[in-house]
């Protein structure tokens, strides 16, 4: 990989024969867990600004209608997360003459704040073919990381490094995009469809709240819109606004329609029925069908999927159980994707696994190996495994003296109900027959007769590993508790998954390691950890909410721990910032654990029906400054190994849903300035 220092160039052709198309990775790793930026790209002409809004690409605008731009969203690493842009060079409008790749922080943090500021550039099988570090950034809320630029028909890359002080807004602003205030922006109602197209931006904040393109907002509600507001969503969190447009997607309701059933017992005819299943192949193959069949007729969603493994956005077809030659006897992956764009194809070979079965390696190198001799791009594994990084789910061997590269990618069936629950929810498609084939998918997708439910076993060393914590016989360096540290993982990764699709907004792990912790010594630290304390502990960052959501399963004790760290406002009183909190956990379950964080320690603590009625019990006798709050759920913990009523994985995923829908949803009141009370007898809390 070549590396760059700040403000050299580089053309991408001399370092690869085929860079028309690219992956741009954004990173950035936070020791205190709790540190992100948004990702931005601009498209610019030589005059160096915007052509129009419509060129400004963000978190609300994700994609180009020709494919020349796709956000494709955050992806936990090792040591943080990563935001992936695809970039086809060759959609590029030719009156664009340089690509700008950006990102600004929200709230009052800045980059110097996080560690690792990293840029790297890929070609289309993933290979990095570039790496640009940013180590001077101090108090800047929003940073130029690099450009691609058009020189002689030639596409190059040069490292900026740039920062600005006054966030997105100044960053937009210098390129051409159009920026009002707040004040204004609230003298628009931007719900008509006669509003005129703006871009919005937070300036206390200095983040860039909308632009033009028909992109609707995200919905955070947890509240089902009636069929009649369909088409519509909400303003999302941390005060971001829908686009102000007369094109609307469509988005489908959570509210069923009111049957006409003489009878519960009846049941609504299905696109995709799930019989009763006799083997797994017929799983394989009717869930291989479905999917590839949604992809072909949905743009939307086939180039959401295929966007990250390199295709452009051209017309898709799908084939299934596809006989290709290979030695003595053909194969037949169990599918095969083509996407066409000016005259060019892009292939990949699909091959399926339902029901918790596994990848078979051998199978797979079979599909590389005939991939490499056609010179077809990608071969793509898809199951109910979520892949981590360091630890491949399939091992094959590429032969690197090959001119053409073919990609291994992997998708999990949690990954692919999680980008179709995205689009019908939030985000919304072309048209109502593409919402209605997605929410049909879905609902086969999450069929108990479907194979197709995402990770649902802890594997063979959950049991074991189980057993020798209870019997304390466990030792250090055991390679099963590795295991298991693996499972939960993936386990984690699939409940942010759930959580972001139901909500509307990204959901990562929080991963506090600095930037070249190796994998496997990483996981290895946290099974010894497990062998001795006998707990799983994981952090999620949900994109809008409050804290960091921390999950432990302390399997000594066979409980489940939800929590949440809530800081104080900076000013009020402690007996009325303690009341105001009671008040807005009223509909939180009265086993809800509450205890006041003081600096240096710990404060008084209490279940919420114990301080409801006393919510001054939660003030420190000795008078000490509150800095916030830690709430907390417990529960039982399933024992088995496995996603049924009784299983571990679903009693995480039920725990986190409980703690989620009835604590942290309401946290928001919180936030607001607690006023001051008139009465002299309470002392304001200590700001710091």
């Amino acid at each position: 990989m070549h590396e760059m220092s700040k403000g050299a160039n580089v053309g991408l052709a001399s370092l690869s024969e085929d860079a028309s198309s690219v992956f741009v990775g954004l990173s950035w790793s936070s020791a205190a867990g709790d540190g992100d930026a948004d990702v931005s790209v601009l498209l610019l002409d030589n005059s160096g600004k915007v052509r129009s809004d419509a060129d400004f690409y963000f978190y609300n605008h994700p994609a180009a209608a020709d494919g020349s731009v796709q956000l494709l969203g955050k992806t936990p690493t090792e040591n943080g997360s990563e935001d992936r842009i695809g970039l086809d060079l060759t959609a590029v409008p030719p009156d664009v003459n340089s690509i700008v790749v950006a990102a600004s922080q929200y709230g009052t943090t800045t980059f110097g704040a996080l560690d690792d500021l990293r840029m790297t550039v890929s070609d289309r099988s993933g290979e990095a073919l570039l790496g640009f570090s940013i180590t001077d950034a101090t108090v800047e809320t929003a940073f130029i990381f690099g450009e691609l630029y058009r020189r002689n028909e030639e596409w190059k890359f040069r490292a900026v490094g740039q920062g600005y002080e006054t966030g997105l807004a100044g960053l937009a602003t210098d390129f051409g995009i159009d920026v009002v205030d707040d004040e204004e922006a609230d003298g628009t109602d931007a719900g008509t469809n006669d509003a005129a197209p703006s871009t919005t931006t937070e300036p206390a904040a200095g983040r860039l709240l909308d632009a033009v393109p028909a992109q609707p907002a995200p919905r955070t509600d947890r509240t089902a819109p009636t069929p009649d507001d369909a088409a519509t969503t909400p303003a999302p969190a941390r005060g971001r606004r829908g686009p102000r447009t007369a094109k609307k997607k469509v988005t489908l309701p959570k509210a069923a329609k009111k049957s006409l059933a003489e009878s519960d017992t009846w049941k609504p005819a299905r696109l995709f029925p799930v019989p009763s299943y006799k083997s797994d192949r017929e799983r394989e193959v009717r869930a291989t069908s479905v999917l590839l069949s949604v992809m072909a007729e949905v743009p939307e969603f086939g180039r959401r999927l295929t966007a990250g493994f390199g295709a452009p956005a051209g017309r898709m077809q799908t084939f299934s159980e596809v006989s290709l030659p290979h030695g003595d006897s053909p194969k037949r992956p169990d599918g095969v994707i083509r996407v066409e764009r000016a005259g060019k194809l892009w292939t990949a070979l699909v091959e399926t696994k339902t029901n918790g079965n596994p990848l078979k390696a051998e199978q797979v190198q079979n599909y590389m190996d005939i991939a490499t001799r056609r010179g077809y791009e990608a071969v793509i594994t898809l199951s109910n495994d979520v892949a981590l990084e360091g630890s491949p789910l399939v091992d094959v061997k590429i032969d690197g003296r090959r001119k053409h590269k073919v990609a291994l990618w992997h998708l999990s069936w949690a990954e692919v109900a999680h980008q179709a629950q995205m689009l019908i929810r939030h985000e919304g498609v072309g048209n109502a027959a593409h919402a209605w084939l997605l929410e049909e998918l879905l609902h086969y997708l999450q069929h108990e007769n479907s194979g197709c439910h995402g990770f649902q076993n802890m594997g063979p060393s959950w049991v074991p590993v189980r057993n020798g914590i209870d019997a304390e016989t466990l030792c250090q360096g055991d390679r099963q508790a590795v295991d298991v540290v693996e499972s939960w993982e993936r386990l984690i990764r699939q409940v942010c998954l759930r959580l972001g699709g139901e909500l509307g907004q990204k959901a990562l792990p929080v991963q506090r390691a600095k930037r070249g912790t190796d994998p496997e010594s990483r996981r290895a630290e946290l099974a010894d950890r497990l062998c001795e304390e006998g707990r799983l502990s994981a952090e999620v960052r949900v994109d809008g909410t409050h804290g960091i959501l921390a999950i432990t399963a302390d399997l000594r004790t066979g409980k489940l721990r939800t929590s949440v760290d809530l800081p104080a406002p900076e000013s009020g009183y402690p007996l009325t910032i303690a009341k105001r909190l009671v008040r807005v956990l009223a509909e939180a379950p009265a086993d809800l654990h509450v205890q006041t964080l003081v600096d240096g320690g710990n404060g008084p603590r209490g279940t919420l029906e114990r301080l409801r009625p006393e919510p001054g019990d939660l003030l420190p006798k000795d008078g000490a400054p509150i800095s916030g709050f830690r709430l907390t759920l417990f529960k039982g913990m399933g024992g088995s190994r496995g996603s049924t009523e009784s299983g571990f994985i679903r009693s995480v995923d039920d725990a986190v849903d409980r703690f989620y829908g009835t604590v942290v949803t309401h946290l928001g009141q919180f936030d607001r300035r607690t006023p001051r009370q008139r009465s002299g007898m309470e002392q304001p809390v200590a700001s710091g």
